[in-house]
């Protein structure tokens, strides 16, 4: 039972850790890769119209995330014009109103646009189909092509592909002539494409949309076509008849309406403009994320912390990381130390004197206050008073070492004050201790093994990645404490003993 609990437990801390993980990647795109940067493109939709003394109103169809793309952010320029927002039929819409307004009127629509790192499963809207209005001629063509492109397609995608062929040859046949003339855009056709598939009881619909490159002044949107069927929207472009549109491709609504539609003025004109930009990954997502999930990014994200605390916090959230080294250092690899803690903090102080100062500055001071605590011990004082005396030459060591390093000009020296000087203190203690009780080699093996692991512990924690992936996903945390909990129970030989015990693992294993 006691067993089941802490493997219930472990479990339990590792899915929460996982699932907080992957929401974070998955839905809010935080980068796994540090400094990770983003293209995002800058869209502005400028309406440009003239009224005379009326009410004037104003609908804009604007976007909402798509598969491959999220608005990070977005705003509007109103001037004196009331504006609300709202969804109708699947499609999001800017509304400005004005009771009475007079003379040339500019608005404005602004949005971010950020390519999501994975593309997400759009969830299906309603299939419905529109009936549309067809004369008796025009019935009998779309009949005609439909039977036509049906006995000569096997599937959904080879039947959209000979619609599109039949609507784009230079020499169409006489049912397309009845359908669309002579001479018609590409908008026409998707547009008749999809008045030929309802009459086929086929739900499509129009997507009207941009391509995500520089341009300024663009007054024709892209048009392409979606299909219903397999319970999801399928997209086909009309030149191309494939069952995909270019990556770049950034849909801003859907269905037969106009763009814009003005009522109270004339003279309507609107100009869209698209400038790409590139942008820190996290900055992208931390604005995704108070967007579409203000109160999961409020209390399980560091990011909404003063910068100060987050400063703080990408230290502190390293310790975790250096304590679970320890554990397997010790349990499993059979490393000595001079107590669970102190390599960690020694590592820490590492980060500000670099590596090889570390050391040098490390065995200096330990060496120096253990032959100082060996003199102490002729004194015969008792325990706190005896710690306090070494704590004060270990701060007058660092001062004279400060001192004559900044002599010599080596300013490297002057990040030794950064030393967590009782946990020096309380080191030359233990040390001391452990060379009188077990002896010498006791002492040395135990001074080397902190100072290897906090050697390890500061590669590890130092990493750039490592440093990234604690602080964006703190929830990984979990995960460590989970497998320090299990590592808890391990009873079995550690690496170093194996040479120790090779006899009796070898009697156990039925080889003597």
């Amino acid at each position: 039972m006691k067993n089941f609990h802490l493997f219930f437990l472990c479990f339990f801390l590792i899915a929460i850790g996982f699932g907080l993980f992957f929401y974070k990647y998955s839905y809010l795109d935080f980068p796994i890769v540090p400094n990770s940067i983003v293209e995002v493109w800058n869209l502005e939709i400028k309406i440009r119209f003239e009224t005379e003394k009326q009410s004037v109103k104003v609908r804009l169809n604007i976007p909402k995330n798509t598969q491959r793309y999220t608005i990070t952010s977005e705003s509007f320029v109103s001037g004196s014009f009331g504006l609300v927002t709202d969804i109708s039929k699947g499609n999001r819409r800017a509304i400005w109103s004005i009771r009475k307004s007079s003379g040339i009127k500019n608005l404005y629509y602004r949005a971010v646009i950020q390519k999501r790192g994975k593309p997400r499963k759009e969830v299906p809207t309603e299939a419905e189909i529109t009936e549309h209005r067809l004369d008796d001629a025009q019935k009998l063509a779309a009949q005609n092509i439909i039977t036509a492109i049906y006995t000569k397609s096997a599937d959904m995608d080879t039947m959209i592909s000979e619609l599109f062929q039949r609507l784009n040859k230079e020499e169409p046949d006489e049912n397309v002539l009845v359908l669309l003339g002579k001479e018609s855009t590409a908008e026409q056709k998707v547009k008749m494409a999809v008045r030929i598939l309802a009459l086929a009881k086929i739900p499509a619909r129009v997507v009207y949309g941009i391509d995500l490159k520089e341009q300024r002044g663009l007054k024709q949107l892209r048009t392409w076509l979606e299909v219903y069927f397999d319970k999801t929207w399928r997209a086909y472009l009309p030149k191309t008849r494939l069952p995909e549109i270019p990556e770049n491709y950034f849909s801003l609504y859907k269905g037969n309406y106009p763009l814009v539609k003005l009522k109270g003025g004339d003279k309507l004109r609107f100009v869209i403009s698209v400038s790409p930009n590139q942008e820190e990954a996290i900055k992208k997502a931390v604005e995704h994320g108070r967007i579409h999930s203000p109160n999961f990014l409020k209390f399980l994200s560091l990011f909404g912390l003063p910068i100060q605390t987050q400063s703080l916090y990408r230290v502190i959230l390293l310790i975790p990381i250096g304590v679970f080294l320890v554990v397997l250092l010790r349990n499993v690899i059979g490393l000595k130390t001079f107590g669970t803690f102190m390599p960690v903090l020694i590592a820490l102080s590492f980060r500000e004197t670099q590596l090889l100062w570390g050391i040098f500055w490390f065995v200096t001071l330990i060496g120096l206050g253990v032959l100082f605590r060996f003199y102490l011990e002729n004194l015969k004082l008792l325990l706190v008073p005896r710690l306090a005396s070494v704590l004060i030459v270990v701060v007058l060591l660092m001062l004279m070492l400060n001192v004559f390093t900044q002599n010599l000009g080596l300013e490297l020296g002057l990040s030794i004050a950064l030393f967590p000087m009782v946990i020096l203190t309380m080191t030359i203690e233990r040390m001391s201790i452990v060379w009188e009780e077990r002896g010498v080699k006791e002492a040395l093996q135990q001074g080397a093994g902190t100072l290897v692991v906090a050697i390890v512990a500061y590669l590890i924690i130092t990493n750039q990645f490592v440093g990234h992936i604690v602080f964006v996903f703190p929830e990984v945390l979990l995960v460590f404490l989970a497998f320090t909990i299990l590592l808890g129970r391990y009873t079995g030989y550690r690496l170093s003993e194996i040479g120790r015990f090779k006899s009796l693992i070898a009697k156990e294993n039925g080889k003597i």
